[in-house]
């Protein structure tokens, strides 16, 4: 090999190798590092595992569909066969030798009548097509609610960790001020250690706010099946404070009972049932079938001419065959009797999924309804101990506080402000869960 050819080979690995690293970095910058509500749950049906799973389950029905409507088609098959036979001398005298034969054709059926089944068959295929279908928009509804939930528990931590800082630099600033007057001779020792010991608290509490951050986000990544990326946030918005009315119950289950997509499978299931009873019926039904064929043949003799004898040989026929089940060993008496345990099934699949979702958003009613109640009681909560909080720090700052009940009331406002926190967003999953039964997208 020349120096030249080896300089190009070594050029053209360099380059394919470059290329290929920045595909993969290309891969990676595509993922954006700060992800709002809409862009995690888009990426989520576009590359959720199981949603790739039942889109696969679609198209594996799909291919049903086609294999049924191509059952009302003729078949066709060719046939050959080559035989060869070598016999030894035989007693009159004569050599041995090599004897051969071949024949060839052509054959072909086509089911006239099957007593219906075909065409059962074949709108059962696309009832099957359309639950898979069904069943890829109920798993992205489930999805749908996981993410946000996932998505709102990070907004939780985010506050969380803005009012625990908030915490700490107000404890910071009291036990500059407690050293201060340590240091003068107005206080002593044990109410410097005292904030000390609080801003510890409070610095602990903040650690453990990020922490959980950190695992919700986690969760969140599990949720979308992200790879490994360090750098992963959710863009915080304005306000997701949720105080409108709320739609009447009987108006959202009405619609849910009639549109939501389990709904429509449960439905699809007994549609599906009923076809697949008319098919074993058909089992009882004669079925007839048209046969054709044709072919050739040829042998060594003693007057050998292949194409002699495929013209002799050729042949053709055609015919009908009628097959008319008798006894059929309880075959389809069974594939009846089951065919109907099915169709009950499905019907109690159906109602079952009525009242469980019935259910789901009568809960998910209520849980609108007092997560509102709440977060109004926890926001007049806040505010009255907000206030009384400032003014216990205007004491403590001018000496007059007693040092227990400012704790006390620094501890209330904590409580109160943690509560309002988780209300606000208890509040915003819930009035959106609950439209979403009405079929209005999530967004914050």
């Amino acid at each position: 090999m020349s120096k030249l050819t080896m300089k190009i080979l070594l050029l053209l690995a360099v380059t394919c190798f470059s290329l290929r690293g920045f595909s993969q970095d290309t891969a990676l910058k595509v993922l954006p590092p700060v992800w709002d509500l809409e862009a995690c749950l888009q990426y989520a049906k576009t590359n959720n595992i199981q949603l790739k799973s039942l889109q696969l389950d679609k198209q594996s029905a799909q291919q049903d569909k086609l294999l049924a409507e191509s059952a009302l088609l003729p078949d066709l098959y060719g046939s050959a066969s080559q035989s060869f036979n070598h016999y030894n001398m035989a007693t009159n005298g004569n050599s041995g030798g090599l004897n051969y034969s071949g024949s060839y054709g052509l054959s072909s059926s086509w089911t006239l009548y099957k007593g219906g089944y075909l065409k059962t068959d074949i709108k059962q295929k696309d009832l099957s097509v359309q639950s898979a279908n069904f069943a890829i928009l109920e798993n992205e509804n489930d999805i749908t609610l996981q993410i946000t939930q996932a998505y709102l528990s990070i907004l939780v931590d985010k506050e969380s960790i803005i009012y625990n800082e908030d915490l700490v630099k107000t404890s910071q600033a009291q036990l500059e001020q407690a050293k201060r007057q340590f240091a003068a001779g107005s206080v002593a020792r044990k109410v410097v250690a005292q904030f000390e010991a609080q801003l510890a608290s409070d610095k602990y509490n903040l650690t453990t706010s990020q922490n959980t951050q950190r695992q919700d986000k986690i969760s969140l990544k599990q949720l979308l099946q992200l790879p490994d990326a360090k750098d992963f946030d959710v863009v915080k918005p304005d306000t997701v404070i949720s105080t409108g009315s709320i739609t009447d119950l009987s108006t959202v289950q009405q619609y849910a009972l009639q549109n939501r997509p389990e709904i429509k499978n449960a439905e699809l299931g007994v549609q599906i049932s009923d076809l697949g009873l008319t098919k074993a019926k058909a089992g009882y039904l004669p079925s007839l079938t048209l046969g054709a064929g044709m072919g050739t043949s040829y042998a060594k003799d003693p007057n050998y001419n292949a194409f002699r004898q495929f013209d002799n040989n050729f042949y053709q026929q055609a015919g009908l065959t009628l097959s008319i089940p008798i006894f059929t060993k309880r075959q389809n008496k069974t594939n009846v009797a089951k065919a109907k345990i099915d169709i009950a099934q499905s019907k109690l699949a159906l109602e079952n999924t009525k009242t469980t979702l019935a259910l789901n958003t009568e809960k998910a009613y209520i849980n609108a309804q007092n997560s509102q109640g709440q977060f109004a009681s926890a926001a007049e909560q806040l505010k009255f101990n907000q206030e009384v909080y400032r003014i216990a720090n205007q004491e403590l700052k001018i000496g007059v506080a007693n040092i227990v009940d400012f704790y006390q009331q620094r501890n209330l406002y904590v409580q109160a402000m943690q509560s309002y926190i988780q209300a606000k967003y208890n509040a915003a999953l819930a009035a959106r869960i609950y439209e979403f039964y009405l079929g209005t997208p999530i967004k914050l």
